[in-house]
């Protein structure tokens, strides 16, 4: 896991608050209207099914609540950037967790109804610097329910991915969370700055070591929009292809960005 190489760029606590459960609404009206059909239809993530998915999803917003459940930690040891590249070592727990509520929870649009009560009422009275004690770090609850912003926009894509005509819209304040902190996660995995990223109209940062432009046009420009960037990022498409498909513009030399993505498994 690469050290994060600057500090996070600030989110306004209340604004990623209501973007959480907004984006949960948008994915539980549309696990109402799943039918057995579509519930066993396969998804783009290995061996998972779309009740798995959902599942999933669930399982990733009530961790909020089971965290605030807990004790308080003494201080924080995962840093908002460091979020990305660490969770690639729970995915074995993640996949059995997620098989597990599954099988344990038949009827989806119940388990989505009490996960939604309990983060309401836990999310009320919790303050955003209380630390909480999650698995792969103790961390700021505000930043946590950053992350969240990432889980809930990144498998909204996936099951819209797998169930043809689904099409759950993105809150507008999560889907701009989850692209900035993907493109700050690129600029601390890769610090310089030689190659400008733009990702309108979210999101524009600076990476990759060598000459650093001042003014003008920058010499190294790579250019997408959020959705693809999402996708990029956490490797459901990869870059060359996004490239011929332009769904990506890259100018310069120092423009392909594939050897440093995804950045999430």
């Amino acid at each position: 896991m690469p050290p994060a190489k600057k500090r996070a760029r600030t989110y306004d606590p209340a604004r990623i608050r209501t973007a959480v459960l907004t984006q949960f609404g948008h994915v539980r009206e549309a696990v109402r209207t799943l039918t057995p059909e579509q519930v066993a239809l396969p998804t783009r993530l290995a061996g998972w099914t779309v009740r798995d998915l959902a599942a999933h999803v669930a399982m990733t917003v009530d961790a909020v609540s089971r965290h605030l459940d807990r004790d308080e930690p003494a201080k924080a040891e995962l840093a908002l950037l460091d979020w990305p590249f660490a969770t690639a070592a729970l995915a074995g727990d993640i996949d059995d967790g997620t098989r597990d509520l599954a099988a344990a929870n038949p009827d989806l649009v119940a388990l989505y109804a009490r996960t939604e009560e309990r983060l309401t009422q836990r999310l009320a009275d919790a303050p955003g610097d209380r630390l909480l004690a999650a698995r792969i770090g103790a961390m700021p609850l505000a930043d946590y329910l950053v992350t969240r912003t990432v889980e809930l926009v990144v498998h909204t894509d996936d099951l819209n991915a797998a169930v043809p005509g689904l099409d759950i819209p993105y809150d507008r304040q999560a889907l701009a969370a989850c692209t900035r902190l993907l493109a700050d996660a690129l600029a601390a995995k890769a610090p310089g700055g030689s190659t400008e990223v733009r990702i309108p109209p979210y999101a524009v940062v600076q990476c990759v070591e060598g000459p650093r432009h001042t003014r003008g046009t920058p010499p190294n420009v790579v250019e997408t929009d959020p959705l693809t960037w999402i996708r990029l990022a956490t490797g459901r498409v990869a870059w060359q292809a996004s490239v011929a498909q332009a769904k990506v513009r890259a100018s310069g030399e120092r423009a392909d960005l594939g050897g440093l993505l995804p950045l999430m498994g």
